[in-house]
């Protein structure tokens, strides 16, 4: 019974978590499909690689030294920020190899980094509420580390890999070859940094004391990524805004159309008004972003024969929505 609790409370919050960053993409949503890949490579590949990597590493460490502190530490602040994030960076790395295409903005590499990141915390959450929580202090210590592993720190691994995320959606959106070799690095260091800090931080101060600063600091942090995530719809608002002028214009689509288009809201409510509708305002974001990247990457990755594909998309739709 306990298993099953701690798999619930390590698997449903994380859904939800990523439904939400789904929601926050309002203007150009990604596949569902790539963003489910991501979260199970996480669940997966990035949570079972790393466990067995840095459990061999901390027996290693231990073997060598006879110590418990240095194979924790070894582990906890060196091993496991640089291990874990590769596993989980190599989800968006796949994804951005072979769906290049879908990268359409800054906001499209924190989604895929923060799936990633979610379907990691899942395995992991389920792990620690099990065997640090209940194997350790009964069900009252598995609901304590729910609301640690959920609500204090739930976040955490999402945060890390988006900076990973932000690094690919740079070499993306970028012509400088130079740029585009060193950014997914460099993400991938911010992330690395990042978690090692989170890691040892806590554990230098020690305690509750330890849990209280260190989770404001991580806090003060998700606030920040927040903020610069609504910055990003912002921004993909006006690329819609700017780029859907000409549809209007040319007849493609009318007046109400384009004004229903630029609503945050208009992908959460157009499924109400049937497929049709969600479909066409699904593909007036996917236009605007791509004009947006011929008219700044010119027509890498055939831009200019995806506009016209989508045009003729909307063209068929169109008639169906008011």
């Amino acid at each position: 019974m306990a298993l099953l609790v701690s798999f619930f409370f390590g698997f449903v919050p994380m859904f939800l978590y990523a439904a939400f960053i789904y929601w926050l993409d309002r203007y150009e949503k990604e596949p569902i499909v790539l963003l489910g890949a991501a979260f199970f490579w996480g669940v997966v590949i990035a949570a079972g690689g790393a466990f067995i990597i840095n459990t061999a590493f901390g027996v290693g460490v231990y073997i060598f030294t006879s110590s418990d502190a240095a194979a924790d530490f070894g582990t906890t602040s060196v091993v496991a920020p640089v291990v874990e994030e590769l596993l989980k960076g190599m989800a968006v790395g796949i994804v951005f190899l072979m769906f290049r295409k879908e990268y359409d903005s800054i906001l499209d590499g924190i989604i895929y980094g923060g799936i990633a990141g979610l379907g990691f915390a899942a395995t992991e959450n389920t792990l620690y509420i099990f065997r640090n929580g209940y194997l350790e202090g009964g069900w009252g210590g598995l609901f304590l580390l729910v609301f640690i592993r959920v609500f204090v720190v739930g976040w955490m691994h999402a945060f890390f890999t988006a900076f990973t995320g932000i690094g690919f959606a740079i070499s993306r959106l970028n012509k400088n070859v130079l740029i585009k070799i060193i950014a997914p690095f460099a993400g991938l260091g911010v992330a690395i940094t990042i978690h090692a800090f989170h890691n040892t931080f806590g554990g230098l101060i020690g305690g509750l004391e330890g849990l209280v600063i260190n989770s404001l600091i991580d806090w003060f942090g998700w606030v920040l990524m927040f903020g610069f995530i609504v910055w990003m719809i912002i921004h993909e608002r006006d690329i819609v805004k700017y780029q859907l002028l000409g549809e209007v214009s040319s007849g493609l689509i009318s007046k109400a159309q384009y004004q229903k288009a630029l609503s945050p809201w208009t992908l959460t409510t157009a499924g109400l008004s049937g497929r049709a509708a969600s479909r066409f305002y699904h593909t007036c974001g996917e236009l605007a972003h791509k004009k947006e990247q011929l008219k700044k990457l010119g027509d890498e990755g055939g831009n200019t024969a995806i506009i016209v594909s989508l045009r003729k998309e909307l063209a068929g739709f169109a008639p169906q929505v008011r």
